[in-house]
């Protein structure tokens, strides 16, 4: 390696990922609850009209809503361990995912504009999403979520910053 020559990154250090706030577990298993809340219904219109009377008269009321809790129980957590970022002095990692895994690189000189979000369950849990559009049109939207609102904040300002002292 030449002077002139950058120090490679090592995108490899696990060590270095940040995980995102703890609160951002209660907002994945608020929004978990939301969308099983119609096949919980559902499985109770479904067992009256079609069941009654039969053997299995029951089993969807109270399967689907035992399925729903644990899914709402046990997925939030699995999937907030699984969610991290990096930043580097030229780029956003962002990380997540097991059996889908998902390592996403935005280099800041590609950012096109910033957003920080934060929806309902967002507000009540105290967290808020990086949202990050890049040039181009395949995967140009970048979503960071769990941030703390003052940290998503911070991120914006730097990616922003770095953008200024690009274009000057």
């Amino acid at each position: 390696m030449t002077a002139h020559e950058p120090a490679p990154l090592d995108l490899a250090d696990e060590q270095a990922l940040l995980s995102v706030e703890r609160g951002y577990v209660n907002v994945i298993r608020a929004r978990t609850a939301m969308s099983w809340l119609p096949l919980a219904i559902g499985g109770l219109v479904l067992d009256g009209a079609l069941l009654d009377g039969s053997d299995w008269q029951g089993a969807l009321s109270v399967g689907v809503p035992l399925i729903a809790l644990l899914v709402i129980v046990t997925a939030p957590p699995r999937i907030w361990r699984r969610l991290g970022y990096r930043l580097h002095p030229t780029l956003l990692q962002v990380v997540r995912g097991w059996l889908f895994h998902t390592d996403t690189i935005v280099p800041f000189v590609r950012v096109q504009h910033i957003d920080v979000t934060r929806g309902p369950f967002d507000k009540l849990f105290g967290t808020a999403n990086l949202v990050v559009h890049t040039a181009g049109t395949h995967n140009s939207i970048v979503t960071l979520p769990g941030l703390a609102p003052e940290r998503a904040g911070e991120i914006r300002e730097l990616i922003r910053g770095h953008i200024r002292s690009d274009l000057e």
